[in-house]
């Protein structure tokens, strides 16, 4: 009878850290525990909002990817469902994108056939999922952090090309050469060679449908009002190619779309498939990571939200692992989408799954109605949609900033090109880390002296020289990557205490991670200094260095009494005036002509003061 209570209390803790638990992995059903009929109304709206542009664009993306239109549907219907629900964000969007489909296409040209086309790209989802789902196990989201912004916009630019570039056949009416050996600059090539063979009612109908989205887009900026333009742009111009029967005249239409949703089915696993999409899925993966984490962080920075990187890395694993088994080929956040849905109002994840019900309904309503849609004006939209992906102000403004800015982002963009657009991300990553390290592996070394006014400072070129005390600060990371630099300033040490100098005082506030190649670099110095009679005091050391200093065991062999650091002063700046007096008594009465020393300071500490 006592023992009750507490079981019954230990049940209901159990109870309530499952709910926890379940709330932290689902934040759209943690947002319903303060859900109120505002935010209900402010969540449909967005959803209906972005649902008008969620069904064009998975059509036109669907097409990029060289599948049927209605694949594109499906994965704007599962990937945004699933993503909404395990989004740590609340305003992305997940989905078809039009980077990640042209990196579909990529992956998948070798397939010609389009049932094994589509069977590749929905085994494709899935082994793109796994990926994200082991990153995730791996909690190696917060990397992404160390991945330039310039990579970012350096592929949104070469991706925007691509888009230009493989849709200019479907707005010229043109027939696609070449095969899928052959590189995607040659069958472009090809192709537009026989522009002369450019079917007029076609491009009539592709710059036709950029009009009316112009046109429309106009009004909605001039007047503030929010009409779907690329919707109503794609069903002006299906009414027109219906009305004058421009299928019959060479007008390419999407055709018959069938009225049902996906349904489940397990993808076809053919290990022949999987070897050739292993790169690919690798590649898209992480591309697709750091797309929806850029696209949540850029409206988090509206927001104020914080985000959680591995929740927003599982959303990205479960969207596309349970899209495959609904027929789906991968996405990812939506930059477009993402953007409409913050803008028209939501408030929480249940506007995307609003959106996602929309597009469903959408497709078992008006499916039959779609059979003329033009595939020329799907291709006039991307272009547009393309011209609007490049943010031409940061594109600027990352090009004239820095050069190493400038040259990650023209190589990533043009990487795309010429390599493929899903190793261009990469590409962009190696190319920045290639040049970051030697930017972070330098080391600086700067001689301080003490002037006359008691003050340890920069030494200037007309200060006096002392040869018998040398005092320098060396700043810098002192990983693997700076050893040839330290060892190159500490040589320049060694040559300068050939001169008579007693005693080198060696600053280290400013270097941090040593590791172990540097720290036998430093060992090494002291070796040779010993060997020339001189004694090397270290100051200014921070715990973390001094602790990787004892384990080396240099700071058993150097002397404790010849280390100065933090915890044992107190203060930075103090353990350097102690490394001085300290070199002071080692020298004596052996002290230059030049010398701001004063016997009566040497026990004032208040009489020595410290400035850099």
């Amino acid at each position: 009878m006592i023992e009750s209570p507490p079981r019954q209390s230990a049940q209901a803790e159990t109870t309530e850290s499952w709910r926890e638990t379940f709330f932290r992995l689902v934040p759209a059903f943690d947002s319903l525990r303060n859900y109120s009929p505002k935010l209900f109304a402010l969540d449909t709206i967005a959803g209906l909002t972005v649902a008008t542009v969620a069904v064009p664009q998975a059509m036109a993306y669907a097409l990029i990817a060289g599948i049927p239109p209605q694949y594109g549907l499906y994965t704007a219907i599962v990937m945004t469902t699933v993503g909404a629900l395990f989004d740590s964000s609340k305003q992305l969007i997940n989905g078809p994108t039009n980077a990640i489909s042209i990196a579909v296409l990529s992956a998948v040209v070798g397939f010609t056939d389009t049932d094994e086309r589509i069977a590749a790209v929905v085994l494709l989802a899935f082994m793109v999922g796994t990926v994200q789902l082991g990153i995730t196990l791996l909690r190696l989201g917060d990397l992404s952090r160390y991945i330039s912004h310039a990579v970012i916009v350096g592929f949104t630019l070469g991706a925007a090309t691509l888009i230009v570039l493989d849709q200019f056949k479907n707005l010229l009416g043109l027939k696609g050469l070449g095969t899928g050996a052959d590189h995607f600059l040659t069958r472009f090539w090809l192709t537009v060679s026989h522009v002369d063979q450019t079917n007029l009612a076609t491009l009539f109908v592709g710059l036709g449908t950029v009009a009316i989205a112009l046109v429309l887009y106009w009004i909605n900026q001039r007047f503030r009002v929010r009409f779907p333009e690329f919707l109503l742009a794609l069903v002006s111009m299906a009414v027109v190619v219906w009305y004058w029967q421009l299928d019959k005249q060479g007008v390419a239409v999407v055709k018959d779309i069938p009225a049902k949703l996906p349904s489940f089915a397990f993808p076809e696993i053919k290990w022949a498939s999987i070897r050739e999409l292993a790169n690919s899925s690798l590649a898209i993966a992480l591309l697709g990571l750091l797309e929806a984490i850029a696209m949540a962080k850029a409206i988090a920075n509206h927001t104020g939200q914080r985000l959680d990187m591995n929740q927003q890395c599982l959303s990205e694993g479960l969207a596309n692992l349970t899209g495959s088994m609904f027929q789906c080929y991968p996405g990812s956040g939506s930059l477009t989408r993402s953007t409409i849905n913050h803008l028209a109002g939501a408030q929480t994840q249940w506007s995307g799954v609003f959106s996602a019900i929309v597009v469903a309904l959408t497709v078992l309503l008006f499916a039959p109605y779609a059979y003329y849609i033009p595939r020329a004006g799907l291709a006039g939209i991307l272009i547009l949609g393309a011209w609007r992906l490049v943010d031409r102000k940061e594109l600027a403004y990352y090009l004239r900033t820095t050069r190493y800015d400038a040259c990650i982002v023209l190589l990533t963009a043009i990487s795309a090109v010429a390599v493929s657009v899903e190793f261009c991300v990469l590409i962009g990553v190696l190319l920045s880390f290639a040049m970051y390290v030697p930017l972070a592996a330098r080391v600086h070394l700067t001689e301080l002296t003490l002037a006359p006014e008691r003050v340890v400072r920069e030494r200037i070129s007309s200060d006096p020289v002392c040869n018998r005390i040398k005092i320098y600060s060396l700043e810098g990371e002192l990983f693997f990557g700076a050893a040839p630099e330290l060892e190159e300033h500490l040589n320049s040490i060694l040559e300068v205490a050939k001169t008579g100098v007693r005693v080198v005082v060696l600053r280290m506030k400013r270097a941090r991670n040593a590791d172990a190649v540097t720290l036998r670099v430093l060992d090494q110095f002291i070796s040779r200094m010993e060997a020339a009679h001189v004694t090397v005091l270290l100051c200014g050391l921070r715990p973390d260095l001094t602790k990787v200093i004892a384990a080396s065991g240099l700071l058993r062999r150097l002397g404790a009494e010849h280390v100065f650091a933090f915890e044992e002063t107190g203060a930075i700046w103090s353990s350097t005036l102690e490394a001085i007096r300290f070199a002071y008594e080692i020298v004596g009465h052996d002290i230059c002509q030049q010398c701001p020393r004063h016997a009566e300071s040497l026990n004032e500490k208040d009489g020595w003061y410290f400035m850099i």
